[in-house]
């Protein structure tokens, strides 16, 4: 997996989940607690992303070929958005329906202790694991840019699916944190049925917004506003065309920009002096944006309305 897709941060926050699923798993089974059980699931979904992240950048490393000959970038979307799946119906649902059974079916809660020293570890570990998202994420979050925007925007899918589910770790111990705590103070598991429910409702919340945002790139995003400029500022850098009749840019995958363009060249352009000029715009458009890969630029003339043709054009001339 390259650098953008976030290697260092996917590993911390794997690690990271299978040791505090583990302790999650002990702690209710010491003390019965039905949010300490939401949290060990959603500790062990988490854990599964994590792999399938890993999973999906390995497989999208693959080369070209016959049936696929632009690669397999976008397997890495693909996985994120079947990340988005798990969370929501094995964390989400999961955690909703034993939060129902807990209020239907209340029972005290034991050694009370245990599940709350648990969190305070978890709390300890989740913010390191964030803490390093955050990290490589500042490698790729322009200077200004938020972090509702670069979730929203950025290309890799691993970073955003790594960060929200470390912000959805973190605020669902605080939940846990709650209802164990109300729990032990007053005696009554209501709280922690309570802190169950808020656990689920806000996995399902983060689960659509990543089903959201990873559908979009699965469909097909063009590059940002920022690149989209400097492809345009590249191409007319020097005096090679007359006009840009149109461009198209698509995403390939997360670290691969197809570039498409319709440029007017002079009509008594020789074929040769064409193809030297394609090859300057190429290389100014893959200096300013690096990820622009895969760029085909079609030459043309361009059409005067009511004018003559370009193969009148070129008739007139030569007859001159």
């Amino acid at each position: 997996m390259s650098a953008s897709g976030g290697g260092k941060a996917i590993l911390a926050a794997f690690l990271a989940n299978m040791g505090i699923a583990l302790a999650k798993f002990v702690a209710w089974l010491i003390s019965g607690s039905s949010s300490m059980l939401a949290e060990a699931i959603h500790s062990v979904a988490d854990s599964g992303n994590q792999l399938l992240l890993m999973l999906g950048g390995r497989k999208a490393r693959r080369e070209a070929d016959a049936e696929h000959p632009f690669g397999y970038g976008r397997e890495r979307y693909v996985y994120a958005f079947v990340v988005s799946i798990i969370l929501f119906s094995v964390g989400g649902l999961f955690s909703i329906y034993e939060g129902v059974e807990k209020l239907t079916h209340p029972h005290e809660l034991e050694n009370v202790w245990v599940p709350l020293a648990v969190l305070g570890i978890a709390i300890v570990l989740e913010s390191i694991s964030l803490r390093t998202a955050v990290g490589e994420s500042n490698h790729l979050r322009t200077k200004g840019q938020s972090w509702v925007s670069f979730v929203r925007h950025a290309k890799a899918p691993e970073l955003p699916v790594v960060l929200l589910e470390d912000v959805a770790a973190l605020t669902g111990l605080v939940f846990a944190l709650f209802g164990v705590g109300l729990t032990a103070i007053t005696g009554n598991s209501v709280f922690d049925a309570i802190g169950t429910l808020m656990i689920g409702t806000l996995l399902v919340l983060v689960a659509i917004v990543l089903g959201i945002e990873t559908k979009s790139l699965l469909v097909g995003e063009g590059a940002t506003r920022g690149d989209y400029d400097k492809i345009v500022s590249a191409i007319h850098g020097g005096s090679e065309i007359e006009k840009l009749i149109h461009i198209k840019t698509l995403y390939l995958g997360p670290d691969e920009l197809l570039v498409a363009a319709k440029l007017s060249f002079a009509a008594d352009r020789a074929l040769g002096e064409v193809a030297a000029d394609i090859d300057a715009i190429e290389e100014r458009i893959r200096k300013a944006v690096p990820a622009a890969r895969v760029i085909y630029l079609e030459p043309d003339i361009l059409r005067t309305p009511g004018g003559p043709t370009p193969t009148e054009q070129i008739v007139l001339k030569s007859e001159n």
